[in-house]
């Protein structure tokens, strides 16, 4: 009888980053909505309540990273993932991770290099006053950087891991979805948004909840605006 070698596990082909912070709540519903042959990556960044373990215990392939800040867990993700493209989605339900399937193929296809979701916000409280403020004013700042005529820097977005290995980010804070928008551009990339709903998102956001987190964030992405043109870099150099 002739014996063959166990195929060997190819990756994903799409692996979906999720920056998790006390979200145990949310997290079978966002789960849920990952669709059928990606993963899910859950970077748990230091939460209280037994996410990792509701995580896991819900299929997700969990990542631990100790450091503190929404810029170290997403990057945690990417480094984690080994897909071709790789997604990033927040973990509180506010953003349903499905929307990210004609992102994906925009990316599949070669239309698009990096795309992005702009929120439109769903029911009341689903985007309060001064985060949308904030938002405006960041905008028009990295309309003034870059050129391009973004209306949102939300968080669900995708494109292909190796590009964004060779954009060097270095963000490990709120400035770190800018980062990836600026150095982005300045490579050069195709880039696009598109509409998606927003959700008031389940417990309370450690950021744009309330004014100071806000205050923040845009502290963070002005100190972003601020760094010179970058020059992009192979995989290698990134990590």
């Amino acid at each position: 009888m002739t014996h063959f070698p166990p195929p060997v596990p190819r990756p994903a082909p799409v692996d979906v980053v999720l920056p998790c912070l006390d979200e145990a709540a949310a997290l079978p519903w966002v789960l849920a909505r990952i669709p059928a042959g990606w993963r899910a990556i859950v970077v748990d960044n230091g939460s209280t309540d037994g996410s990792a373990e509701r995580a896991r215990g819900l299929g997700a392939t969990v990542v631990h990273e100790p450091h503190r800040g929404f810029g170290a867990a997403c990057h945690a993700g990417l480094l984690a993932a080994d897909a071709d493209i790789v997604c990033f989605c927040d973990c509180d339900a506010s953003l349903d991770p499905a929307l990210l399937t004609p992102f994906v193929h925009a990316v599949q296809e070669g239309t698009s290099d990096l795309v992005l979701g702009r929120r439109r916000p769903q029911g009341r409280g689903a985007w309060p006053p001064h985060a949308r403020a904030g938002n405006v004013v960041l905008a028009r700042m990295l309309r003034r950087r870059t050129g391009l005529r973004l209306h949102d820097l939300g968080p669900l977005r995708a494109a292909r891991r190796t590009a964004l290995l060779g954009l060097g980010l270095t963000d490990r804070r709120s400035g770190y979805p800018l980062q990836m928008v600026v150095r982005a551009a300045d490579a050069g990339w195709r880039i696009e948004e598109r509409d998606v709903p927003y959700r008031p998102r389940t417990g309370r956001s450690k950021v744009t909840g309330t004014w100071r987190g806000t205050w923040h964030a845009v502290r963070d992405m002005r100190a972003v605006l601020q760094q010179p043109p970058f020059a992009p870099r192979t995989e290698e150099t990134a990590r």
